[in-house]
């Protein structure tokens, strides 16, 4: 549990980093409940002149997704994740912001790629910054998708109100943010994405054990004949997370140096995969 308060704290802090000296400077719109809560303040500030800190915005915003998590993720899950969401949204008031550079573009693709990295920090810990990151989890374990891909087309509503308040190049920018932050996420963190394993070899037994211990996942064995010597061979089959794949691939090698293996990504798996829980 430490490490887990450990990753969120720290993911937290490079969130609201972020959001301080790269979002609020290019006037983003990343998505979301973030974007949300930043779009109403912008709104708000734009035609009243009133400025309402972000933290009294995007606390409430995140009861939604709270209860969702509550209810169909994990407790543990989500009392972490409104742990992030309190802080990050303290911070990004009370943070001062940094100012690197006036660039639109280099502002929306490095505060995408931190953003991205701020969420994997989190994500590893087994919690989230919260808002549509909990609805995502939540729509990856029950579709056995990737959940980020479809929340990004989610956002195009929020960016699309932003595009008629605040002026369509801060919408375009934003895209632009929305999709590095995706993008990085995709590269840095594969817990939901699914590979397939075609492993040839003549250890089956053993290497079956160690995917079976390793993982929880189940495989099926096959037998042909390899064309090129004529003779028997055996194939094991299996459909393991991405985040599995740099620990199984050493020890099969270990447990068979002359195995061949196919590694596969799996677009989308129907029946029963084993999850890993959150909590």
């Amino acid at each position: 549990m430490a490490f887990r308060i450990l990753c969120v704290m720290v993911g937290t802090g490079i969130s609201a980093f972020n959001i301080s000296s790269f979002v609020h400077h290019a006037g983003l719109i990343p998505g979301g409940f973030t974007g949300l809560s930043l779009l109403v303040q912008e709104s708000v500030q734009k035609f009243t002149g009133i400025v309402i800190p972000y933290s009294f915005i995007n606390i409430p915003l995140n009861c939604i997704p709270a209860f969702i998590g509550i209810r169909f993720i994990g407790r543990n899950f989500t009392l972490l994740s409104c742990l992030s969401i309190f802080l990050s949204s303290i911070l990004v008031d009370l943070l001062p912001p940094l100012y690197f550079t006036d660039d639109m573009l280099l502002l929306s693709i490095f505060g995408g790629i931190i953003n991205g990295v701020a969420m994997t920090v989190c994500l590893r810990g087994n919690a989230t910054t919260g808002g549509t990151d909990i609805i995502s989890i939540f729509i990856s374990e029950r579709l056995g998708k990737d959940g980020f891909t479809y929340i990004l087309g989610g956002n195009v509503v929020v960016l699309s109100v932003a595009g008629i308040l605040l002026g369509w190049d801060k919408a375009m920018y934003s895209v632009i943010f929305q999709f590095v932050t995706t993008q990085t996420l995709h590269l840095l963190f594969k817990r939901y994405q699914r590979n397939t394993l075609y492993i040839i070899t003549d250890k089956t037994d053993e290497i079956y054990r160690m995917i079976s211990q390793e993982t929880n996942h189940d495989a099926t064995l096959f037998k042909g004949v390899g064309c090129y010597q004529g003779q028997e061979r055996k194939m094991l089959y299996s459909v393991v997370s991405g985040d599995e794949i740099h620990r199984l691939l050493p020890k099969i090698r270990e447990k068979d140096p002359m195995a061949f293996v196919n590694v596969v990504k799996s677009e989308r798996v129907w029946g029963k995969f084993y999850q890993k829980p959150n909590d």
